[in-house]
């Protein structure tokens, strides 16, 4: 039976967040089916690696999604990428098959399956899973977020863990930063210097979002420009969390912005949001 993207609201939001995590732990299925074999790596005009993992990633969700939530529009990397959208009102779904593809290549464990429902410009759901590490971070219907530890493939109900995550509250000590290991702008980095005592963490992918939402970091800055589908679930995550997730301005983010490729130019993300509002930036 289908569903619409008000069901995370009623009754049905349970059963929402359900099916969508069951599709999101398929695709890290087959992201991890196509590294075990042959990735078939290749370039996009923008420079930018793509492989056979992405698009197995992507047929499953846009598949399943269409399923679920019919004639709701889905915005996805590689589809976009194919064929630019028609603008579009209402609601929508965000989907990035695969983040961090840059470290899927290499061999490392940071790169993510990432889907988001947008309402009104703002992400109200997301999920985000790190397939090699078995793990699914998501905004669960009854509020907060969580973390899940799920064979990928696996059904949402057979979770082995499932963990309310929150950010941390600073004690004083040096404040932990994540910082992208491929796209460390100068922005991000003239950012950092201005905290009194700041500790990087590096890595790929939407995973620093959900870093900041379950504590392990304070901040995320990433003031280059990126894609909403790169931040739009961990956004949603982050923020459920009780954390905070803006642009430089310290504006919150708007998402569904056809017009400009749905490009957006830069955030910060903040594990307690007032040590950003202390420091006035």
């Amino acid at each position: 039976m289908a569903l619409s993207t008000s069901d995370f609201v009623n009754a049905g939001g349970s059963r929402l967040i359900e099916e969508l995590t069951t599709v999101v732990s398929r695709a890290a299925a087959a992201v991890l089916a196509v590294r075990a074999g042959v990735l078939g790596l290749r370039t996009k005009t923008d420079l930018s690696p793509v492989t056979a993992a992405d698009d197995a990633a992507e047929a499953i969700i846009m598949a399943e999604v269409t399923r679920l939530l019919p004639g709701v529009p889905i915005v996805s990397e590689e589809a976009v990428y194919h064929v630019p959208p028609e603008p579009f009102e209402g609601d929508f779904v965000l989907v990035d098959p695969v983040d961090g593809t840059r470290e899927l290549v290499a061999g490392r464990d940071e790169f993510t399956v990432n889907v988001a429902v947008i309402s009104g410009g703002r992400p109200v759901l997301g999920i985000i899973a790190a397939p090699a590490r078995g793990l699914i971070w998501r905004t669960p219907n009854a509020g907060g977020a969580e973390r899940l530890r799920l064979v990928p493939g696996a059904p949402a109900d057979a979770a082995q863990d499932r963990t309310p995550i929150r950010p941390r509250s600073p004690s004083g000590g040096a404040l932990i930063a994540a910082v992208s290991r491929s796209h460390f702008d100068a922005q991000s980095q003239a950012l950092l210097a201005r905290l009194p005592k700041v500790e990087c963490l590096a890595s790929g992918s939407s995973v620093k979002l959900c870093w900041v939402a379950e504590g392990t970091v304070d901040i995320y800055p990433r003031l280059a420009p990126t894609h909403e589908w790169d931040v739009a679930a961990g956004d949603a995550i982050a923020t459920a969390a009780g954390g905070m997730v803006t642009a430089a301005d310290g504006k919150p983010l708007s998402y569904g912005r056809v017009g400009q490729d749905f490009i957006i130019p830069g955030f910060i993300a903040w594990g307690d949001p007032s040590i950003g509002a202390t420091l006035a930036l």
